[in-house]
């Protein structure tokens, strides 16, 4: 029986060979995918008594860094261990890895400690205090990584995206370049983007949208009026996109207004459009 099972290890010793090095290269593989990305919760202080809590995905030597800010009310009410409450099908929530995957570092921003229970972010989008959170957070990316920092929002998150642009230039500490998705371009009930000073900003612009977004707030006809601030700025395009999927509420995420079905293409051309500044 030992004479055979030398026998048996002596004529397979190559074929042996080859599985173990296929599954020292899987695990190496996997061991490598599991090292490309780190994620956490940090929790950044701000104003007396204050901190803007956010999950920071990152890979090892990221390209940029782009803060993320969710539409609706924006809580997200993120745990400790990083979930997310409410807002798992944002747009911007879930292809938050897609962005990580691209070069970027990310973070996905809830509302502050002191906006955890209803109106969360409502109402409060264009303040001065939610300036100096995302301040904070833009100077915290900074300090892990030497390179630009851009805001993306999408739906109600362009409310805020804009607005801190407009408030926060690259000169005082604020970003580097702006994305905005699915704008509110009309707002009975705040004020919507075209409505800010946007002809006044000095960083690239890229407005994605897509053409059949059903949401009375967002409709493509009503696009002229930020553009034409827009052509004022150093670097501004209108990226439009078809297709997909909608199911539910238009204004929703799962609907062409989240460009549902449409994720990696629309966050590829997203993310090379930035890298390529």
């Amino acid at each position: 029986m030992k004479t055979a099972l030398y026998a048996l290890r002596g004529r397979h010793s190559g074929f042996l060979q080859g599985l173990a090095a296929c599954v020292l290269a899987l695990a190496l593989a996997c061991q490598g995918a599991l090292a490309q990305t780190t994620q956490k919760v940090v929790d950044v202080p701000t104003r007396p008594g204050v901190t803007q809590r956010f999950v920071y995905i990152a890979p090892p030597q990221p390209k940029a860094s782009v803060i993320l800010f969710a539409g609706g009310h924006g809580g997200l009410q993120i745990s400790g261990d990083g979930g997310f409450t409410w807002g798992k099908g944002n747009f911007l929530v879930r292809t938050r890895q897609l962005f990580a995957d691209a070069g970027l570092a990310v973070a996905v921003i809830d509302a502050p400690s002191d906006r955890q229970s209803p109106p969360h972010l409502s109402g409060f989008r264009q303040t001065r205090e939610h300036a100096a959170d995302v301040a904070a957070v833009i100077a915290w990316l900074r300090q892990q990584a030497p390179v630009p920092v851009w805001l993306a929002g999408t739906s109600r998150g362009t409310q805020s995206a804009a607005y801190l642009a407009t408030e926060l230039p690259p000169a005082q500490g604020g970003p580097d370049g702006l994305i905005l998705t699915a704008t509110i371009l009309t707002d009975s009930g705040g004020r919507a983007v075209p409505k800010m000073p946007m002809e006044a900003l000095r960083i690239p612009v890229l407005v994605v949208h897509h053409e059949q977004d059903g949401c009375r707030l967002c409709r493509i006809s009503d696009m002229p009026p930020l553009m034409d601030k827009l052509a004022k700025t150093p670097k501004a395009e209108l990226l439009t996109v078809t297709g997909g999927q909608s199911t539910g509420d238009p204004c929703e995420a799962m609907a062409h207004h989240g460009f549902n079905g449409l994720e990696a293409e629309v966050v590829g051309k997203i993310s090379r459009w930035m890298l390529a500044r």
